[in-house]
C-alpha cells in the first residue's frame, strides 16, 4: 500500500457498544484541530460528498452546543437529494489540540434531539505523527442494536465520504 493511500484510509472496529474509527491526515494537528473547533472550517468540510453543512449555532466549549444542519445537493443522489439531516451536538470536554468529547445526536430545526434515533457519545483524540495527525474517534452507544442500527444506515461510509472532504479542504488551507 502507498503512503498516500495509507493515509487516506479508514480504519474502523467494534467493540461491544463502541465503533472505533481511525484516520491520519496529511496536516499538522493543530490545523486538523482547527477544522473541527472553528465553525467557519466545519461549514466548509463536514458531511459527505455531496452535502453541505450550515450552521445554526456554535458554542465550541464545555457545555456548548453546535446546531447544525446537513442538505443534499447532488442531484445524483436521487433519493437523498433535498433532504435536510439535523444534527445536535453538545460539548463536554476540549483539551486543545489533543481532545474533545462530545454527545451527537439527530435533531429537528429547533434542536429538539430526536427520541427515536440513536444518541453517540464521542471521544476524539489527535495525535501528532511528523507532521501529520492521526484522529482517533470512539463512538460509544447506549446498547450493542443502536450501534448495529447506526453502522446498517451507513455510518462508516458517511465518515469516510466526510473525511475525504475533509481531506480536499485541508489541501486548500495549508
Amino acid at each position: 500500500m502507498s503512503e498516500k493511500n495509507a493515509t487516506n484510509r479508514l480504519n474502523s472496529y467494534v467493540d461491544g457498544k463502541k465503533l472505533v474509527l481511525e484516520r491520519v491526515f496529511d496536516a499538522p494537528r493543530e490545523l486538523v484541530f482547527k477544522t473541527f473547533s472553528e465553525p467557519e472550517h466545519l461549514a466548509n468540510w463536514w458531511g459527505p460528498t455531496g452535502w453541505k453543512t450550515e450552521n445554526k449555532t456554535f458554542d465550541f466549549k464545555p457545555g456548548g452546543v453546535w446546531h447544525f444542519c446537513m442538505t443534499c445537493e447532488d442531484k445524483k443522489q436521487k433519493n437523498f437529494y433535498g433532504q435536510k439531516s439535523w444534527g445536535k451536538v453538545t460539548y463536554h470536554e476540549i483539551i486543545v489540540p489533543e481532545k474533545i468529547v462530545y454527545t451527537d445526536a439527530f435533531s429537528d430545526e429547533e434542536g429538539n434531539v430526536s427520541p427515536d434515533a440513536p444518541k453517540q457519545f464521542i471521544t476524539m483524540n489527535f495525535e501528532e505523527q511528523s507532521g501529520k495527525t492521526k484522529l482517533i474517534i470512539q463512538n460509544q452507544f447506549e446498547t450493542e442494536k443502536a450501534l448495529k442500527a447506526v453502522i446498517e444506515m451507513g455510518l462508516e461510509e458517511g465518515m469516510s465520504s466526510q473525511f475525504n472532504e475533509l481531506d480536499e479542504y485541508l489541501k486548500q488551507v495549508i
